[in-house]
Formats: C-alpha cells, structure tokens, sequence
C-alpha cells in the first residue's frame, strides 16, 4: 500500500497539481522547479489508489523518454516501495499494478496511439510536440472513469518560446481558462525547497549574466531564447560502428554533473555521444566510472580533453591509465572554432541536446549581444569545447591516435599552460 504522498517529501508544485480538477493541466516554470518530479508524484499516487485506469508517459521520441520520465518513474516506483508489486514488462515499456496500467511510449508517429484510450496522459517535454500531434493525444484521453472522477492530461515545459501552440492556443484561450478546462501552474526555482544551494546560487546569478536568461529560467516566464550559440545537430539514426578520430572531452563537476562526451570523426562530421552527467562524483568515483565504460587497456588511448583548472585531478586519472590531457578553455576562439564544424546527435543525447537548445550567448540589460556565453547549463558544451578545439590546436587533422601512438605517449606541453 502507497504511504500518503503528503507523508512524503513534496513541494507546492505537487501541491497544487494535487489540487487540480481541470482536464489540461500546464505545469509551466523555470529550471528544477520540481515539476518533472510532482508530476511522477501524482501519476503514482493514483497509479496505487485508484482501479481500472490507463496511464499514458510520452516524448517525442523514445530515446528520450527512456532517460528521462521513464526512468523517473520506475526509480520512484522503487524508493516507495511498490515496485516488487508491480508487473514490468520491460520489452513492451509497460507497467502494470492491480487493474492499473502503464504505458511508456514515444508519437514520433502519432498512428501508435491511435486506437488506444487512456485515462491520464503526460506529455514531457510539451514543446516537443507540434498542433497535431496534441490533437492525437487529447482525442485519445477518452478512458471510462467513475462518477466524479475525470481524466487529465498534465504537460510540462520550460517557457522557452511564447509563441508555440501551448502557450498560444491553450493558455490565451480565455474560455477553456475561464470555465477550467486549462489551468496553468507557474512555478519558479523558489518552489523547490530541496534544490541544492550551490545549482540555486548559480542560477541567480544569471540575473546579472543574462536579464532575458533569468527571466525564462529563473523567474519561468514565457520569453523566445535568441541568439543561440549552435545551429540545431543533425539526428543519426544509425550510429557509425567505426570513426577516422575518436576523442572525449570531460568537465569536472561535484554539485553540477561531471560530464564526458564522446567526439567521433568520420567524413568531416563530428558524431557526438554522451558517455556521462552525473553529480556527487569525487575523482575516485570518476574513476571507477571510467573503468566500467572503458573496460579495455586498449580503449583509454584515446586522448581524453579535460578541465586545466583542475591538473591535480588530470594526473590523478592518467595514473589510473586514461590518456587524459590539460585543454585549451579559451572561449571565444574555442567557439568560433567548434561553430564551423558539424555535428551529428541523436536523441538519447537527452542532456546534450538540451543543452545546445538553450547555449546562448549573453545579451545585457538593454539587449546588447556580448561576445560570450551565458554560463549556466553549459557542462557537455563545455566538453566538446574542451576536446574539439584543443585536438585542432595539438594535431590539426591528424588522428590524434597516430600522433601519439599506441603506447598512449603525452603530446608536447601545449603553450596555453
């Protein structure tokens, strides 16, 4: 039996969600606001209570879901306790408890959802979906319910862009507002009364970096991100078994993610993988990270491009056997370097592709762009910098495995240390 939720850690966003009768429910706010994690809250609340009800999670695309709802879910699933009396079928992304069910799936083609009926469904990530693929959804909230029960479709999303359909078409619709069929739930950073202190400090700090910044993600207003430093990656369906260069830059974090990324070269293209982002790695923890995603002597040759603030925790990691080497952090060059390249992603790159969408440069209070990026959000574009630009400085187009050689031999101490 699921303990009340209110005896559980929630915030005002669960709060409020808990609260509301409305059939579409827009959780609208800014960074860790805690709307991710109320809404997960309040689909197992009634996951566990209610009878006979179906459950819809989806994103654009099923990659991205995977690591991001889905996970949500089951993880919390199994912090309540409940998991060991759930039915998970992990072939089909399906969860089933009592006369409940689950189902876990992406409408990067609509027609999958066409002939099934449900009770409650969160679209993640709202702005994903275009018009018609929302249209789809809501025909399809048409799951039976008792008398006095009503079924409920809870988006969630960061006000990046005012003028798409959820804002537009939804929350400007005056009758839908006034008669309660829609109902917005603002929610800023000052919601989360667990959100760590140091990602709390950092953020308001944009105010200062970045008034337009603040405003979408700190005060979670509706805003159009402008200047984007990167122009959106190509998606890669398949992804190259082998590549001409293979490098990995790595930002060192604690409190924010420490975050690696795998940069591979093949017909002037970068192909781009996320290896890591995870916080509360001490450098022994990064460590043994490194060792289970490179299991082979034969795997840490290649050149590994990390932080030069940090040279205590570069030797640490080459003495552990990883070719890890000092990068050039200049800024500006590194940027203007790395913008004429291309890129290749694909969308289990959730915290890349994220990243990218938001990585803009900074304009001040009068709206003047300045020639530097906001630094917030930023550890994978940082890595790619990192292992980009300093592999050109060191090796010019010249595999980095050729220069150094299989023995994993130090190139010559670069001049920008």
């Amino acid at each position: 039996m699921l303990p009340p939720l209110r005896e559980i850690e929630t915030t005002r966003v669960y709060e409020k969600l808990h609260d509301c009768r409305a059939r579409y429910a827009v959780l609208v706010g800014g960074a860790r606001s805690s709307k991710s994690y109320s809404i997960a809250q309040r689909l197992i609340e009634r996951f566990a209570t209610e009878q006979h009800k179906t459950f819809l999670v989806t994103r654009k695309t099923f990659p991205a879901l995977r690591l991001t709802a889905y996970k949500l879910i089951v993880d919390m699933l199994e912090d309540i306790g409940i998991y060991p009396d759930c039915e998970h079928n992990k072939s089909d992304h399906t969860i089933k408890l009592g006369s409940n069910f689950m189902q876990f799936m992406s409408i990067d083609n609509p027609e999958k959802i066409k002939s099934t009926e449900w009770n409650y469904i969160w679209p993640e990530e709202a702005t994903e979906f275009t018009w018609e693929d929302w249209i789809v959804l809501r025909t399809r909230m048409s799951g039976p319910c008792a008398p006095g029960e009503f079924n409920q479709a809870i988006l969630s999303l960061n006000p990046t862009d005012e003028f798409c359909w959820i804002h537009q078409r939804l929350l400007l619709d005056e009758k839908a507002v006034k008669d309660g069929t829609v109902q917005l739930i603002h929610s800023t950073y000052k919601d989360n009364p667990f959100l760590d202190l140091e990602y709390r400090k950092s953020l308001e700090e944009l105010q200062e970096q970045d008034p337009h910044y603040w405003k979408i993600f700190g005060l979670g207003e509706w805003g159009t991100l402008r200047n984007i430093i990167y122009n959106p990656y190509q998606l890669a369906n398949v992804w190259p078994e082998r590549f001409y260069d293979e490098i990995y830059g790595l930002d060192f974090g604690y409190n924010v993610p420490t975050s690696l990324l795998h940069c591979g070269l093949l017909e002037n293209k970068w192909y781009l993988r996320e290896k890591l982002y995870e916080t509360n790695l001490t450098n022994q923890d990064l460590i043994e990270r490194l060792k289970v995603l490179f299991p082979r002597p034969e795997d840490r040759h290649a050149n590994f491009y990390a932080d030069c603030a940090e040279p205590g925790r570069i030797e640490e990691i080459r003495r552990a056997g990883f070719n890890v080497y000092p990068a050039d952090k200049e800024v500006k060059d590194g940027l203007d370097y790395c913008k004429r390249q291309q890129f290749v992603s694909c969308a289990a790159n959730v915290n890349l592709n994220k990243e990218r969408s938001a990585y803009k440069y900074k304009e001040d209070k009068n709206g003047n762009v300045l020639d530097e990026p906001v630094k917030f959000n930023d550890h994978l574009m940082d890595a790619k910098r990192y292992a980009i630009w300093t592999h050109h400085k060191l090796y010019g187009q010249k595999p980095a495995m050729a220069v150094t050689g299989q023995n994993g031999a130090a190139p010559t101490t670069p001049d920008w240390l």
